[in-house]
């Protein structure tokens, strides 16, 4: 979107040369026509690169450029009250006074669009804008233009100089809305990834937090007992130690539900994950899941974790499609995005790698890429006649 803008505003440049100014070498009458094509030039270039600064100070990369907004201002001027005072003085007859009108026309829009891509305030875009105008009005009065013909060339001003403001403050804000948006998109998928890890803590939490209380107060009373001498004290230790064995036991069996991927639970959570970091999501064949031996739902559900994970934090993913299916004996599983930037072998040990061990441990394989249009493509396949020979055995 940036690089269309600023292009856009360095192409008006060549609009400007080519819609006013070669038509001037086209009038015949008209004296100094070389001359003011070549100021034409001028001020489009001038124009063109007061655009792009003003561009640089809307994305915070220079300060603004009040310098070069005020001289192509005063430029912009200077020319049009050099083009009214050959109207004036009726250089080059009456069709010649058509073109010099339309220049400077031309030469306020152009300059002016320039210059309020550096101004943020609306109502100074408005000033400006009816400053000209309203300028181009009095000056034609002041010389003794007819009051009709003022007032349709400060109209005409008017209308000139408000096309390509709009067009200058409407690029702006969308630009501006663009990268609003994707800094959102960023902030979302990061609160995900952290509500996943919050989700994890409760967990934890939900199971240590119960028993370490019964331990220290069981292990207070142990110490109680000791000092009095009561034989109870050896029971009471006898039963922290038993807590503390069923503490690691239940920590294991978190962690392994959290290591051991239900991918059920995988190809739901995806589709939630994605969603709320602003990512459609498209999930098949979750109905497929649920028949599958446990050892090829959790290689494959890690699968759609790490996938998903490297869609929100490698990828600038619009679409992501996730598709489960069996047949001819063997279970696939496919994830698409189009942020071909998302490679998923980005994490070491926890990204192709890691993922292709897992699959190996089930005798299954892992294939992933870019397959063109910006698509990046990963494909899990495990048979499942291998893992029930296993199972079997």
């Amino acid at each position: 979107m940036e690089t269309y803008t600023r292009w856009s505003f360095h192409f008006f440049a060549l609009i400007e040369v080519g819609v006013l100014g070669l038509p001037l070498l086209g009038q015949g009458r008209l004296p100094h026509a070389v001359w003011l094509f070549l100021l034409v030039c001028g001020h489009a270039l001038f124009a063109a690169l007061v655009a792009s600064r003003a561009l640089d100070w809307t994305r915070g990369l220079r300060p603004q450029p009040l310098r070069l907004m005020w001289a192509l201002g005063a430029v912009s001027a200077l020319l049009a009250g050099t083009l009214l005072a050959l109207v004036d003085r009726g250089v080059g007859g009456d069709d010649t006074a058509t073109a010099l009108g339309t220049l400077f026309v031309g030469l306020l829009g152009f300059g002016g669009g320039s210059i309020t891509l550096g101004i943020r305030s609306r109502r100074r875009v408005l000033g400006l804008v009816l400053g000209f105008s309203t300028g181009t009005g009095l000056v034609l009065f002041a010389l003794d233009d007819p009051v009709v013909a003022a007032l349709a060339m400060a109209l005409a001003t008017l209308f000139a100089m408000g096309f390509f403001t709009f067009t200058s403050v409407f690029s702006v804000w969308l630009l501006n809305a663009v990268y609003e948006l994707d800094a959102a998109r960023e902030t979302r998928a990061r609160l995900a990834v952290a509500e996943e890890r919050l989700r994890f803590g409760r967990d934890m939490h939900d199971v240590m937090g119960r028993n370490l209380a019964v331990i220290a107060l069981k292990s207070e009373l142990a110490v109680q007992l000791a000092r009095r001498g009561r034989a109870e004290a050896v029971d009471q230790m006898i039963e922290v130690q038993r807590i503390a064995q069923e503490s690691q036991r239940e920590v294991r069996d978190v962690v392994r539900g959290y290591r051991e991927a239900d991918l059920g639970a995988e190809l739901a959570g995806a589709h939630g994950v994605l969603t709320a970091a602003g990512i459609a999501c498209e999930v098949s064949g979750e109905s497929a899941a649920a028949g599958l031996p446990g050892e090829v739902q959790s290689a494959l559900g890690w699968v759609v974790r790490e996938t998903t994970t490297n869609v929100l934090r490698h990828g600038d993913a619009g679409l992501c499609v996730v598709g489960l299916r069996v047949a001819e004996g063997q279970v696939v599983l496919t994830v698409e995005n189009n942020g071909a930037s998302g490679a998923t072998g980005s994490g070491g040990g926890s990204g192709l790698a890691g993922l292709r061990e897992r699959l190996a441990a089930v005798e299954g394989t892992l294939e992933a890429g870019p397959v063109g249009d910006g698509v990046f493509r990963v494909v899990a396949e495990v048979p499942l006649t291998s893992v029930a020979h296993e199972v079997a055995s």
